[in-house]
């Protein structure tokens, strides 16, 4: 068997399979039709003298062959298209075509409507991939290749990444019209109690929030997103923190719920776009990073960030990435 047997569009219908565990849906991704993508893949297992998938009428399963396969796959795609991308910046050009971008889940619902439209126009020739997920998992796809850069909230570890903070996004506090901290000073050092609401554990908002208040171990009630946590509020559950994209802007309809700020220096988080270091693309991703910089949200505040750090040189090597509110 020679390379030149070998198809990186085959190897794409193979990843596709594998991430969605259905032809349809991978040959839709693809902009194939489901019958030629099985063929593709039937030829590719021939040429390959291996079964990569069972297939059943219900789903799609690796097998351990495949899971190998499609490992390898990855790397091969992810260095192809750094080829590709070697070549647009040695023409100076800025970032086109396919670009996977995720963000934390308690970010991309609140962020990416507000910025998207302005987004589509600064690159046009971008087509971008969005996705949702936890910090570790978001992480573990930009350093494997299936993520190009991830809206993460710092600190994060960075080790081969290139972090470049965003914005400064401060914490409300959510609790029931009723209740104590509805009214008079607010101090978020002084809110731990059992009636503090928080995310499930793995989330970073959780751990935030924990250490904004100074809650220690929290053994409290849980849930699992921030519409399940304001949902909890409005029952009376107890009160929690939001980011402030995340809370409403208007007052609680219902007149359950009472969204409060905290004096100037009170808790919040720093939002930052991270990348591969290695990614070839870096000026153009540096200037992904320039612009949402520049397109802060209302109620956040910009970041100044180093020469070197913005110009995806990677953050400062004392490992001080603090940026500082313009």
């Amino acid at each position: 068997m020679h390379v030149a047997g070998l198809s990186l569009r085959d190897l794409e219908y193979v990843v596709a399979i594998a991430d969605e565990t259905h032809f349809g849906r991978a040959a839709e991704r693809c902009n194939v039709s489901q019958p030629t993508l099985s063929v593709q893949v039937r030829k590719l297992e021939e040429t390959l003298g291996l079964v990569l998938f069972e297939r059943s009428n219900r789903r799609v399963l690796l097998t351990e062959a495949g899971q190998a396969i499609v490992r390898q796959a990855r790397i091969v795609l992810a260095e192809a298209q750094r080829l590709l991308a070697m070549a647009s910046e040695g023409r100076g050009s800025p970032l086109t075509g396919r670009l996977v971008l995720a963000a934390i889940q308690t970010l991309g619902p609140y962020y990416f409507p507000l910025v998207l439209r302005r987004l589509r126009a600064e690159f046009p020739m971008l087509s971008l991939a969005l996705s949702e997920a936890r910090t570790a998992e978001i992480l573990e796809g930009v350093r494997d290749g299936r993520i190009d850069a991830a809206l993460v909230s710092l600190p994060i570890p960075a080790s081969g990444l290139t972090v470049s903070p965003l914005f400064e996004e401060p914490f409300l506090l959510a609790c029931p019209t009723d209740h104590a901290l509805a009214e008079g000073a607010l101090d978020a050092r002084r809110i731990a109690g059992p009636d503090l609401l928080l995310l499930d554990e793995g989330n970073c908002l959780r751990d935030q929030t924990i250490a904004a208040c100074g809650a220690g171990s929290v053994t409290g009630r849980h849930a699992t997103s921030l519409e399940t946590l304001r949902s909890m509020v409005a029952a009376g559950a107890g009160y929690t923190l939001l980011p402030a994209l995340a809370a409403p802007s208007d007052p609680d309809p219902s007149g359950l719920v009472v969204t409060r700020r905290f004096a100037a220096g009170g808790p919040g988080r720093t939002v930052a776009l991270a990348w591969r270091s290695s990614d070839p693309r870096a000026g153009g991703l540096a200037h992904l990073a320039a612009f949402f910089r520049s397109h802060a949200p209302a109620g956040t505040a910009a970041c100044r960030v180093e020469a070197a750090a913005a110009s995806g040189l990677g953050p400062d090597p004392s490992g001080d990435s603090r940026p500082q509110a313009v």
